[in-house]
């Protein structure tokens, strides 16, 4: 189904003469005007054929909310097929319209254009941000389970984080930062609250803000501040705004209503203020955004307004130290420095570029993950980028990423650019025979997925459209798969020891809830692979916490959170059983008497998205990078010309050993050339003048300044090799 609706100063069309011999019959030809107005060009697609009845409903939903956004009275119909080259039946989406105005004819004042007819059309669009909305959908045929996220209410629930002093603080700061802007401007009203990253923030409806209006609401919530301001709790009170009452019906019982100032309001935290404004001792504004009403772009759209509060002044000044260092650690700003990776324009945002350097990086991480999977069992294997979209319709991914696929368009089939490789890897396993003398098989495979991302998440490296997963599948008996995750978290820990990423993490280990009935496979399985990955996580003294209800319906998951240098959490590498695609696609292998048995299929990712990963790496030391890892492992610098000769002799034999080196042999300042080289973060400066010439030696200055004479340079080449070899 696509909508495109239109709120009008007025429309008049004219019924021309009949498109085909079916089109609707008895229409008035008559030209027809109606003003002000909401006009919904309407195209019913094939697939809405599969639940006619659940589409209408969604279409009457749809301009339901339209209207009620603009406070709409008068609605037309417009059959318009141009919206969509994939229509319904004709019959069929004419009754689709005629029902549609009677259902809609109870709540407004309904005309209907002429269905199957050629017209002629004026319409008046009004000026003004909702002046013009679209809305595509596919309401799935009953029965049928939908993966896919998009359109959905993300309910509000009571989070069972204990707020620390200083996050009631922040809360509290949020909650007023709100009531200051109902106060500021007419017909603003309070959302949600929350936490993201280390900010506070507070949704608002019903207002337009911009940059500019940032420092007239901090002054008000100074004010407020000052004011003695006090959050209670009160009992047997409703709230009194739409928003609030659905956030209390959200909650159901668990829900309290607080009096702060002249506002009730509704927190998703248990106990979540300071008794008094009194507390917060220093309050900054720090960003303006806009969020969805529950997360739904079927729903109004909120401005949210981000900001930090603290019990005293000094945390303020050392928050903003932290996030000076974070600017300064940017995965932007230095890649860009250092050469790193390109995003262009005409590639497109979400696809970045990796020049020299950055390939250099990505391909040192992708050997190291392949050092550690090679003498375990695993085999690599290699699989196109596209496949004929009936893959995915059967592994399910096609309802799952739904507007998130890339589609291309062949000669002869209808095709997608891959969101996920599981779907090929099975289709490698299925094309030969398995006993359970041969299982587990274990493939790996480093490749690119593609998924459609939203234009304004995209950031460098850390959201892209096009990622790179470290991806590994094991195909496995359910007794197997104790031993299969245990092999897979001593891989994940040496990866991240490596990168010293192993001091500070916890891992989430993802569970059925309560109702069972959601999720595929048998209890018997579950409760085996359950209880596989709580052993694994107690034998490996995993500091891992159960929770209850976050395991995907295809089975329970192992995810890990590690912190980078700054302190930030970062789930990267991941564990998780599936029971659902063995289903889907029929995987077996012949057990111990001969007959056919259903296996488990694990999905594992070391590194997550090696875009992500480097992204966080690039972050995590600041550009200075191990040796192994550094693109720019060493730096000759010679005095002058004469000493050229001598300086290509060891740079030779460096690069016998595959040691990244280069010459610097400009016409420059040895003090420049020392401080070019380090700006670039070069890990080995070498000098060579007479001296070192005449003896074979060089001279050392490293990345840090410290420096070494008269070393040989022999011995150089030998200890930086085992340097490298070791991953230092």
């Amino acid at each position: 189904m696509k909508l495109l609706s239109i709120h009008s100063d007025f429309i008049e069309f004219k019924a021309r003469k009949k498109a085909f011999k079916q089109a609707e019959q008895d229409v008035n030809e008559e030209l027809q005007r109606v003003e002000e107005c909401l006009v919904i060009f309407t195209a019913v697609e094939k697939p809405d054929e599969d639940n006619i009845s659940g589409t209408l409903d969604r279409y009457i939903q749809e301009i339901n909310k339209i209207a009620d956004q603009l406070k709409a009275t008068k609605v037309v119909l417009y059959p318009y097929a141009h919206l969509s080259s994939n229509l319904a039946s004709p019959k069929i989406a004419e009754q689709f319209l005629k029902d549609a105005q009677v259902r809609l004819s109870e709540i407004y004042e309904i005309s209907r254009a002429p269905f199957g007819w050629y017209k002629a059309f004026t319409v008046a669009c009004k000026g003004h941000p909702l002046s013009e909305l679209s809305r595509q959908f596919v309401v799935e045929p009953e029965g049928k389970v939908s993966l896919k996220r998009e359109g959905t209410d993300e309910l509000f629930s009571m989070s069972d984080l204990n707020l620390t002093s200083d996050q009631k603080i922040a809360y509290s700061a949020a909650i007023l930062t709100g009531i200051a802007v109902t106060q500021l401007y007419e017909g603003a009203t309070l959302g949600g609250a929350g936490f993201y990253q280390e900010q506070a923030y507070i949704d608002i409806s019903g207002v337009t803000l911009t940059q500019q209006n940032l420092a007239k609401i901090e002054s008000s919530v100074k004010q407020l501040i000052e004011s003695s301001v006090v959050f209670t709790k009160v009992d047997n009170t409703e709230p009194t705004t739409d928003f609030q009452k659905s956030i209390a019906s959200d909650l159901g019982p668990n829900a309290a209503t607080y009096q702060i100032s002249d506002q009730l309001y509704v927190p998703t935290f248990n106990e979540p203020f300071s008794y008094s404004s009194q507390d917060i001792k220093s309050f900054e504004l720090r960003n303006i955004a806009s969020a969805y009403w529950k997360n739904n772009e079927s729903n109004d759209q909120l401005t949210r307004l981000y900001l930090v509060a603290f019990s005293s002044p000094d945390k303020l000044l050392e928050y903003k130290k932290k996030q000076e260092e974070a600017a300064a650690r940017s995965h932007l700003k230095i890649g860009k420095e250092q050469g790193i990776f390109v995003v262009s324009d005409l590639v497109g945002p979400g696809f970045p570029l990796l020049a020299p350097a950055g390939a250099i990086m990505r391909a040192e991480i992708e050997k190291y993950l392949w050092d550690l999977h090679k003498n375990k069992g695993y085999e690599r294997v290699s699989i196109p980028h596209v496949a004929k979209d009936l893959l995915y319709k059967q592994s399910g991914h096609w309802e799952k990423f739904g507007e998130e696929l890339f589609h291309v368009k062949g000669q002869h089939d209808n095709l997608v650019l891959k969101p996920m490789n599981c779907p090929h890897h099975i289709q490698i396993f299925n094309a030969f025979s398995y006993s359970y003398r041969d299982l587990p098989v274990r493939f790996f495979e480093p490749t690119t997925v593609y998924r459609d991302e939203k234009p304004g998440q995209l950031v460098g490296l850390s959201r892209v459209r096009s990622i790179t997963q470290d991806d590994g599948h094991i195909f496995c008996r359910t007794s197997q798969i104790k031993d299969e995750v245990a092999a897979m978290v001593k891989i994940i820990l040496a990866f991240y020891k490596t990168f010293d990423m192993d001091k500070e993490y916890w891992v989430s280990l993802s569970v059925r809830g309560e109702e069972q009935s959601k999720y595929l496979g048998t209890p018997e399985v579950w409760t085996t692979a359950e209880t596989a990955l709580e052993d694994v996580a107690n034998s490996s003294n995993l500091p891992f916490k159960k929770i209850e209800g976050e395991a995907a319906f295809y089975g329970p998951k192992l995810d890990f959170m590690f912190k980078d240098a700054m302190g930030r959490e970062q789930q990267l590498a991941t564990i998780q059983l599936d029971f659902n695609l063995p289903e889907r696609f029929d995987l077996t292998y012949m057990n111990e008497e001969s007959k056919k048995e259903r296996l488990v299929m694990i999905h594992r990712a070391i590194s997550g998205s090696l875009e992500r990963f480097m992204s966080v790496m690039i972050e995590h030391y600041a550009g200075r990078f191990p040796t192994w890892l550094n693109p720019k492992q060493v730096r000759i610098l010679t005095i002058n010309d004469s000493h050229l000769e001598y300086a290509q002799v060891v740079r030779d034999k460096l690069r016998e050993h595959d040691v990244r080196v280069d010459i610097d042999s400009r016409v420059e300042s040895m003090g420049k050339k020392v401080h070019d080289a380090q700006t670039a973060q070069v890990s080995y400066i070498l000098t060579v003048g007479d001296k070192e010439r005449d003896e074979k030696s060089v001279a050392i200055r490293t990345r840090a300044g410290e420096v070494e004479y008269d070393v040989n340079a022999d011995v150089f080449v030998m200890r930086l090799i085992k340097e490298i070899k070791e991953r230092g």
